[in-house]
């Protein structure tokens, strides 16, 4: 259900197959140069590849030439209610401005903004927020805020197709994760442009970053949807940039940098596992590769559900273990485990991407961790001994290779017998 069409924004292609594109929006004032570039090469560098910036004044607006110049980016304005700004914001070389037609004056605004638009050859946002609907949908909104929604998108892009303009995208947002997912799913059975994702004022890191995965996550696996932004009350942007890839990450859908599991901890562990996983999380974020990275905390589960980690950590109270794509690298005190599987990580890489595996201190792992396994835990590994086990000592059935009909009645010769009786 992805869109048809697709637009490019400052080289970014957006919708009709692309990747989906990871964007955020600044925190600073826009004016605030420095400020707002510092900003801008933060996110860039956590993976954003689209940043917005807020134009509430003219100054911003004179600021957007500078940060357009300078962005690593591309950049995009976000304008509410002043149509002039987005006009300044086209002529300053914004690569795509944001526009709510519900709060910026009219038909003949938005016209205005379209032509300068087409001109330029910049594309548009078209943004319908459940905060901001027209007021001949306000009444609506109380009694089904999906369809409102949806009426005020279609009203927009209807109004594109009025003025000939189809270099946009499209977004619908709603501070409600449910009628957000609907909203969306409606939509994109309706027309053909890209979908901007998001829900919208989602909350605290922690909240709005589970709103977001929940809101997203289910639209993107179904195929909606061809950029999004994590909208978190935070003054740190980069974070919303984090979660966005998560997000991405976790439905496959794009990859960048590091993969960390981490198993949930239980009563076997022996070891400060929470200090442990922080720490490798935050040494990853030196590393671009999309490699996968495992911490679990017991040899239980160690190497059975980890195996296709290419490297993995597993421990106990006075010693641990690295490996390898299910295979043991060797063993290592628990306090050096951290240290140790960045000294196996980087050799990694310093041999050409080669794991490089020392068979004596493999050996040595190996029989640390028979020492330490659970014998009753039933691991993949022992299930699968147990099921060919049982397989190569189950008797022959007392029936085999006998062959069984069922008839459609009894015998012919009980069925004469059963009639004489009868008769009898």
């Amino acid at each position: 259900m992805a869109s048809e069409r697709q637009i490019n924004v400052g080289g970014v292609q957006i919708g009709g197959g692309a990747p989906v594109a990871v964007q955020t929006m600044t925190k600073t004032e826009t004016a605030d140069l420095a400020a707002t570039m510092a900003q801008i090469r933060r996110v860039a560098e956590a993976g954003a590849d689209l940043v917005r910036c807020a134009v509430p004044r003219e100054k911003d607006a004179d600021a957007l030439r500078t940060i357009v110049r300078e962005s690593p980016i591309p950049v995009i304005a976000d304008i509410h209610f002043n149509h002039t700004l987005a006009l300044k914001a086209l002529d300053a070389g914004a690569h795509c401005v944001r526009l709510n037609p519900g709060n910026i004056g009219g038909p003949d605004k938005v016209a205005e903004v379209v032509r300068r638009a087409r001109e330029l050859g910049t594309p548009l946002r078209i943004g319908v927020n459940s905060g901001s609907l027209p007021a001949h949908l306000r009444e609506l909104e109380y009694t089904n805020p999906v369809e409102a929604l949806v009426a005020a998108a279609l009203g927009v892009v209807e109004l594109m197709a009025q003025l000939d303009f189809t270099d946009f995208k499209v977004s619908m947002k709603s501070t409600s994760v449910p009628n957000t997912i609907a909203s969306n799913r409606l939509l994109a059975d309706k027309i053909p442009y890209p979908l901007h994702l998001g829900v919208t004022e989602a909350g605290t890191k922690w909240s709005g970053s589970l709103k977001s995965a929940v809101g997203l996550g289910t639209l993107l696996a179904d195929g909606i949807g061809d950029t999004i932004r994590i909208s978190l009350s935070t003054f740190h942007a980069e974070e919303e940039v984090k979660v966005a890839w998560e997000i991405l990450k976790a439905l496959r859908l794009r990859r960048r940098g590091p993969d960390l599991i981490a198993c949930p901890t239980c009563g076997r562990l022996q070891f400060d596992m929470d200090t442990v996983v922080a720490e490798i999380e935050r040494r990853l974020e030196a590393y671009e590769d999309p490699i996968e990275v495992s911490v679990l905390g017991c040899a239980v589960n160690g190497i059975g559900e980890a195996r296709h980690a290419d490297f993995g950590i597993t421990g106990a109270k006075d010693a641990g273990a690295i490996y390898s794509k299910g295979k043991m690298l060797r063993k290592v005190r628990t306090e050096d485990l951290v240290d140790e599987l960045f000294v196996e990580i980087d050799k990694y890489y310093a041999a050409g991407k080669r794991v490089v595996r020392d068979e004596r201190a493999a050996a040595e792992a190996e029989q640390w961790l028979a020492e330490n396994e659970d014998a009753t835990a039933i691991t993949p590994e022992r299930l699968a001994a147990l099921e060919a086990e049982a397989a190569a000592t189950e008797r022959d059935s007392p029936v085999a290779g006998r062959r069984f009909t069922r008839a459609a009645g009894p015998p012919a010769g009980l069925a004469r017998e059963d009639q004489g009786r009868d008769a009898a």
